[in-house]
């Protein structure tokens, strides 16, 4: 058990390992535009301050023994021995990565799947919902591009890092979608780790959403989205993840007139207090399309028993037509496998496939 006091010590500890491995993959990397997140460097120690985007903000710990001023973003011989022993653990984990095989093996940046265009977070755009230039990896690219180029550089990264040039890592750019700007997977201006944790003023720990979580109210900017991926807007649909929906305050996670539908978001505990629910899960089948709204999970009793809501089922839309097999992705697939079968069982009975007699 460890107590409360040792606990915050740690979280430090870990803490500032973080801000000095970010701040050398952000100088390693210009290209992120993370150079307002070197912070390690800000701080006067004399003044117990810090700057962050030209403003001064005093802090509420100045201790940092283990920054050395001259190099701030160096690690110290005991932090590197401890990234080196979670660096092993995670690497010697054998289930760990087969969890992270898995993700590659079946996860992708984006879906489409029998109409549908299946993703996270967002796509870039700017405040007029054009599809926003990012220039990552020497490359410069937007919208499907760009979702096609990160997904191809993520696992180019995992499957291939021998490929990669001195000044990456292996992981580099999986690390920029958790908190870049101009992440699809992330949504924000910026990720204020630092400002949560050691200033007490809560306007520095604002992070601001990206102009698309404006633009899915509008129903044109949601057939955009899915005339970009190669969907027909009038019976395609988006299924977003990710979004909280803020269900306390009348937020509906149908946007876009019926075009996009918010899934996911605030499944976890920590946004329940904000959405007021436990998230949403999407429903499709032959005759129609549903959400089903969850109720935060109950705690556990002491008996070990735990009481679950029964999930209300929204239809949010009935199909023009019941959709059979030979409508789905895969009935090319099925149609090639019956063709196969059908040549096999003609070349059984012309004989070109001889019985064998045991």
């Amino acid at each position: 058990q460890v107590s409360e006091d040792m606990a915050a010590k740690m979280h430090k500890a870990i803490s500032i390992i973080q801000f000095k491995l970010e701040g050398q993959r952000i100088r390693a990397h210009p290209e992120y535009h993370l150079e307002n997140r070197l912070l390690l460097d800000k701080i006067n120690r004399e003044k117990g301050t810090v700057t962050i985007k030209g403003t001064e903000w005093p802090l509420r710990d100045t201790n940092f023994p283990t920054v050395d001023p001259e190099h701030p973003y160096e690690l110290t011989e005991d932090e590197n021995k401890v990234i080196e022993a979670l660096r092993g653990s995670f690497m010697e984990s054998e289930r760990l990565q087969r969890h992270v095989r898995f993700i590659f093996d079946k996860g992708a940046l984006y879906m489409k799947i029998n109409g549908n265009l299946l993703y996270h977070g967002c796509i870039p755009v700017d405040e007029e919902g054009n599809f926003e230039d990012c220039y990552i990896k020497g490359k410069t690219k937007k919208g499907k591009a760009l979702m096609d180029f990160l997904d191809q550089e993520v696992r180019r990264e995992y499957f291939e890092p021998e490929t990669l040039s001195s000044d990456e890592e292996p992981g580099d750019l999986m690390w920029y979608l958790w908190l870049g700007a101009k992440s699809p997977l992330f949504g924000k201006d910026q990720m204020t780790t630092f400002e949560r944790f050691f200033i007490e003023d809560k306007s520095t720990h604002k992070e601001h959403t990206v102009p698309y979580y404006r633009l899915i109210k509008e129903k044109a900017f949601c057939e955009k989205l899915l005339s970009e991926f190669g969907l027909d807007p009038a019976y395609s649909h988006i299924l977003n993840g990710h979004v909280p929906v803020k269900f306390k305050d009348g937020e509906s996670p149908i946007k876009g007139g019926g075009k996009l539908f918010v899934i996911d978001g605030g499944m976890s505990k920590a946004y329940q207090k904000t959405t007021g629910i436990a998230g949403y899960t999407f429903i499709f089948n032959s005759r129609f399309m549903a959400l089903a709204e969850h109720k935060p999970y109950k705690p556990i009793q002491p008996d070990g028993s735990q009481e679950f809501n029964t999930p209300a089922i929204m239809t949010v839309e009935l199909l023009r037509r019941r959709m059979l097999i030979q409508d789905m992705d895969q009935a090319g697939e099925i149609r090639d496998k019956i063709d196969e079968l059908k040549a096999l069982i003609e070349a059984y009975r012309k004989g070109e496939i001889k019985e064998i007699y045991e």
